[in-house]
Order: structure tokens, then sequence, then C-alpha cells
């Protein structure tokens, strides 16, 4: 009964890695998150210099993200209010950049952005049922 209820577990895993695998990638939610990943980890070391180099970046790419056409097997109804979010905490970070606030609020704004990016990428996990890929 174990070896069926693991070989059924491994099924149901490789089919939904593939299913997943099918998703054509949403390319500004990539672009973005390349920006992202370039700035958020250093930042959250205590590194600024990227971020403040790249927070105009971070706009665009945001904004990009939002005006972009969602590409088959995602809602973007699902996720519109947080890339709203998204866009506004960008341009307002980047405002906090060019302001010359202080690394720990450029710290703590990233770190609220990173929040709401993972939200977003959670959402677009999850198909139309809500279930997680």
């Amino acid at each position: 009964m174990k070896k069926t209820i693991y070989l059924l577990a491994i099924a149901f895993t490789l089919a939904l890695t593939v299913h997943a695998q099918d998703k054509k990638p949403w390319q500004e939610l990539k672009d973005f998150h390349a920006v992202m990943g370039a700035t958020y980890p250093p930042a959250d070391e205590g590194h600024l210099e990227p971020l403040k180099a790249r927070s105009q970046e971070l706009v665009d790419k945001a904004i990009a993200w939002e005006k972009s056409t969602a590409p088959e097997g995602y809602d973007k109804q699902a996720v519109a209010a947080s890339l709203k979010k998204l866009v506004a905490g960008c341009k307002e970070l980047n405002k906090l950049v060019k302001s010359k606030a202080k690394d720990e609020v450029l710290k703590k704004k990233i770190t609220a952005l990173h929040g709401v990016f993972h939200e977003i990428q959670e959402k677009c996990e999850k198909d139309e049922h809500g279930d997680h890929h």
C-alpha cells in the first residue's frame, strides 16, 4: 500500500511538473525577476549599491510587466492589484533612492517589494482551479 501511494505521489508530481513546463513564460515577469534578483539579495546583506544603481530599472520593469499581456495559462486579473502595488512601491523606492534615504529605509522597502513580488509569483503558479503547480 505504501509503495502504491508513493508511486502515485511521484506520478502526480511529474504530471504537475510537465504541466507547469508547458506553460509559456511571462517574459515581463522574468525581466522583473532578473532585476529583483540582482538588487534584493545584495541589499539584504547590506550592500545597497546595486539597488541604488538599478532602482529606475525596477520601476521600468514593473511598469512593463503591469502593462503586458499575460501569456496563455496566466490569470492577469488575479495579479492586477498586486502588480499595481508593485509598481507604486517601485516608484516610491526610486524616489527614496533619489532623495538619498538612509540604507535602512531602502533595505526595508526592497524587502517589502520582494514580498509583493513573491505574492504575485505564487498567484502565477496557481492554475485556474487554485491549485499550486
